[in-house]
């Protein structure tokens, strides 16, 4: 699966715990009607992959959706999801003139005609 949009965010590694787990963590918004605040985070060598990325950038971000179960002191079992990057790249604005089709120049069209009022009635939809 992948998250793609705009770099909101890029937070520090946190290290948890006598094992030294490293987490950090990212947010994206998507660049869709209703835009989403994505969280993502990296853990452990991936922290390293967010180095190269500032605020402002368009990235790709091919994620892992993780979920777990965990069953609280009084018997009560909860469920948590996250979602977990394993790679990121940037995605570059299209270059003008890049797969584009070249438009032909203006002089190259001929006038329709002469139009009367009553011939937009001979369309064929």
């Amino acid at each position: 699966m992948e998250v793609q949009g705009r770099i909101k965010m890029v937070g520090e590694t946190q290290t948890f715990g006598s094992n030294g787990f490293r987490k950090r963590e990212i947010v994206v918004t998507t660049e869709e009607q209703y835009p989403q605040h994505i969280m993502v985070e990296f853990v452990q060598d991936k922290t390293d992959l967010l180095n190269s990325y500032q605020v402002g950038q368009q990235v790709k971000i091919s994620i892992n959706l993780r979920g777990r179960e965990w069953v609280n002191p009084q018997g009560e079992t909860k469920y948590f999801n996250s979602i977990q990057g394993w790679r990121i790249e940037a995605l570059q604005p299209e270059a003008a003139g890049g797969n584009v089709p070249p438009v032909a120049p203006m002089d190259a069209f001929e006038p329709a005609g002469d139009l009367k009022e009553d011939d937009h009635d001979d369309l064929p939809f």
